[in-house]
């Protein structure tokens, strides 16, 4: 048997890469270059264990935990991301020339023109209509 197939084999079966790990490689990327920068060993530390984490990661058969730990860490990307793109679009000249509302039955945010005056506002989500002055 070559060793390739003694690789393959012994990867069989094995969890492999997600977007956690990924992201604990930059992470620990960061924390050698920061150690090496600041001449601080805890940072050089951090680094190795994040790699070591990779590694258990990566070689565990436990699927079902794996994926928990990444929708997790996916579940916290996505509101951090969400946040930073709220700040991006707020002060922006379509915020200043629109007003936003929620629609008092479902919740729903609808953009209108400012300047109108008291206008009738049909949510696109469930089309009731409540009035608010722009």
């Amino acid at each position: 048997m070559s060793w390739k197939e003694r690789v393959a084999r012994f990867l069989q079966g094995r969890y492999g890469v997600d977007q956690f790990s990924k992201f604990l490689v930059g992470a620990a990327m960061v924390c050698i270059l920061l150690s090496g920068l600041l001449r601080n060993r805890f940072f050089h530390l951090l680094g190795w264990v994040c790699l070591a984490y990779i590694y258990v990661r990566m070689l565990s058969r436990n699927f079902e935990r794996r994926y928990a730990e990444n929708q997790a860490y996916l579940r916290v990307q996505g509101k951090v991301l969400d946040f930073f793109r709220r700040q991006k679009s707020v002060g922006t000249a379509a915020d200043r020339e629109h007003k936003i509302y929620k629609c008092p039955a479902c919740g729903q945010k609808t953009r209108v023109p400012r300047g109108r005056g008291k206008i009738e506002i049909d949510c696109p989500r469930c089309h009731h209509k409540f009035i608010k002055r722009t």
